[in-house]
């Protein structure tokens, strides 16, 4: 009766190192193409276009409203002890080391990640794909590489926006609503932190729009399966790229605090 257990779980296991081994592959591939010629700016400038100028409403609203929450959490919760003045000390140092790069990230593969798994997918279940290589273009080449670069290039870009944006959402709860000092404010917000924090935010922001990138891209390459396929590629990106977001948030927050 448990060899059939075993069967499925033995399946299992082995499914996940063949996928795990083939994303490393393809993630090599892309990695290893970004400096090679020949470059399609247009195209580059389209996903630019695409990850950093047309994700920023989503971003303003998610920081402001995460950052104006927090904000309300930390004057609860500091009045109970009548040490409502580190609040906007504690807002800074979470905004800026977490809050801000990973809000940033997850909202990034729920919309960038997904856009680039359907996209890819599309392609692959309509033969697209199969004429780029009939046409001699690689494919990782020109649908990987300018995707990575902008997820790389903008996502630190626009984790700095979503700390900007955190201040004033943390400066209108503390300052407009709970009354503190606006000057107070300003300088406590940043009283706990120091350079280093900021490129902590900008290397997190990095890995995660190369992770975003590659597990969009890697998941729209290799649907199968037709338009059940490509419904499927979107929503396993995401969850995909949200948990190991998650993951290396811990591991390079050991890594960068030591």
């Amino acid at each position: 009766m448990l060899t059939p257990l075993f069967e499925r779980i033995g399946t299992h296991v082995l499914r996940i190192f063949d996928q795990a081994g083939d994303f490393a592959v393809i993630s090599g591939r892309a990695i290893a193409a970004v400096p090679r010629r020949p470059f399609d700016p247009q195209n580059l400038a389209k996903q630019f276009l695409a990850v950093g100028v047309n994700s920023i409403p989503v971003v303003l609203l998610t920081s402001l409203a995460v950052s104006m929450v927090f904000a309300v959490q930390l004057a609860y919760g500091f009045k109970q002890f009548q040490a409502e003045g580190l609040a906007a000390q504690v807002n800074g140092l979470a905004i800026v080391r977490e809050l801000a790069p990973v809000i940033t990230g997850l909202m990034m593969a729920g919309r960038v990640g997904s856009a680039m798994a359907a996209e890819l997918g599309t392609m692959q279940v309509t033969e697209q794909i199969d004429a780029l290589e009939c046409l001699a273009t690689d494919p990782v080449h020109y649908l990987f590489v300018p995707r990575l670069l902008a997820s790389a290039l903008m996502l630190p870009l626009l984790t700095a926006f979503s700390i900007w944006i955190g201040y004033w959402g943390g400066y209108f709860l503390l300052v407009g609503v709970e009354g503190q000092s606006a000057t107070i404010y300003a300088s406590d917000f940043y009283k706990l932190l120091a350079t280093r924090d900021l490129g902590i935010a900008l290397t997190k922001g990095f890995v995660f729009g190369v992770i975003i990138a590659l597990v969009g891209c890697w998941r729209g390459y290799r649907t199968r399966g037709g338009a059940e396929g490509v419904g499927n590629a979107p929503t396993s990106s995401v969850v995909t790229s949200s948990l190991w977001i998650l993951i290396s948030d811990f591991f390079l927050t050991k890594l960068l605090l030591v």
